[in-house]
């Protein structure tokens, strides 16, 4: 069985101590000896570790002062009503969203069981990216039944909000049904437009959304930078 290389369990451990408000944004990490004590490693060990952190956003040096954190990784609620924007206003990040692609194809077997429809159904594929502080922290993929929403594209394209288009193709309101969060190493294409290494770790989330009588109007898949976000489970 592989062992995990200790610079990423460095990573992973000085990464939690971010996220649990241990150590807030522009606050000054230990020096490498000390943090080469703590994890009793040398101090190549945790400069690889610190490099990688960098690379993600985390944390940047200043020639002479040391490592300082450069972010907090966001907490994202995943409840029945799961709202980017809100999520993100919440951290008391800015949001954004930006428009990747938007088609319209036949529905694979999964997207149709997902939406109730009939395999081949066409469907509008939302392809884009979240953005907190103008930072990418997930690419997203949103599929919707198009016979129901012929004109959801053209809001899309005004809006780029899933919940402004939808309002104004008729749906008000919407909450989620399921979400299934799968731990998953980044493809190239991810890290391009995550800015992160390929094959660093990241949280995939698999959903649906319904309509207040119940009916799918939305199957997403979510792939959140796993450095950059606390996915949070709740029932709100």
């Amino acid at each position: 069985m592989a062992r995990t290389p200790i610079w990423q369990t460095i990573k992973r451990s000085l990464t939690a101590d971010i996220a649990e408000g241990r150590f807030s944004t522009g606050d000054r990490l230990p020096t490498e000896a000390q943090l080469a004590g703590r994890f009793g490693v040398n101090r190549h060990t945790v400069r690889r570790a610190l490099g990688a952190m960098a690379e993600d956003g985390l944390v940047h040096s200043r020639r002479g002062s040391g490592v300082f954190v450069a972010a907090t990784p966001t907490d994202y609620a995943i409840g029945r009503r799961v709202r980017f924007h809100q999520n993100i206003e919440a951290s008391g990040r800015t949001p954004g969203k930006q428009v990747l692609s938007l088609t319209s194809q036949a529905a694979g077997a999964d997207e149709a069981q997902a939406l109730q429809i009939e395999p081949g159904a066409a469907v509008h594929v939302y392809d884009g990216l979240s953005l907190a502080d103008g930072q990418p922290v997930a690419v997203f993929q949103s599929i919707f039944p198009a016979a129901r929403f012929p004109d959801l594209p053209a809001a899309l394209e005004e809006t780029a909000s899933v919940t402004q288009a939808l309002a104004a193709c008729g749906v008000p309101d919407y909450t989620r049904v399921s979400t299934r969060i799968t731990a998953k190493e980044a493809t190239a294409t991810h890290a391009l437009h995550l800015q992160i290494a390929e094959g660093a770790p990241i949280l995939r989330t698999v959903s649906i959304n319904a309509d207040p009588d119940g009916v799918p109007v939305e199957f997403g898949r979510t792939w959140f930078a796993g450095d950059r976000v606390t996915l949070t489970v709740g029932e709100d």
